[in-house]
């Protein structure tokens, strides 16, 4: 269960932060996962629940954004959105895909005391 580590992973960034802008406590965590991220949701959130437990963050509520996948077809040559792997373009139906976007899993916002 690598969400676990990635759960750590983003209680260890909120810790630095708040070393860094002189925080004490964390309300709302926004992370965005991308469609294609293979990232479980709610293997994330026990991650999270378990990762946060008796930290500044421990309390917080998670919301959860998706973002989706993006892929630019080489035979079509358009940029489309995709919501999983193996996809066939939604334009022409080629499987001949580069994907451009939707892979990554980011902390996009905070709410802090």
């Amino acid at each position: 269960m690598h969400e676990l580590a990635l759960a750590r992973g983003v209680v260890d960034m909120i810790e630095a932060e708040a070393v860094r802008q002189n925080f004490s406590s964390v309300r709302k965590i926004v992370l965005e996962i991308g469609a294609l991220s293979c990232v479980d949701e709610h293997a994330l959130r026990f991650g999270m629940d378990a990762s946060a437990r008796n930290t500044l963050a421990a309390d917080a509520a998670v919301e959860i954004v998706t973002a989706p996948g993006r892929a630019r077809c080489f035979e079509c040559d358009d940029d489309v959105t995709i919501t999983t792997r193996g996809d066939g373009c939604p334009a022409c139906g080629s499987h001949k895909l580069l994907v451009t976007g939707g892979e990554d899993m980011t902390l996009k916002a905070l709410e802090v005391d």
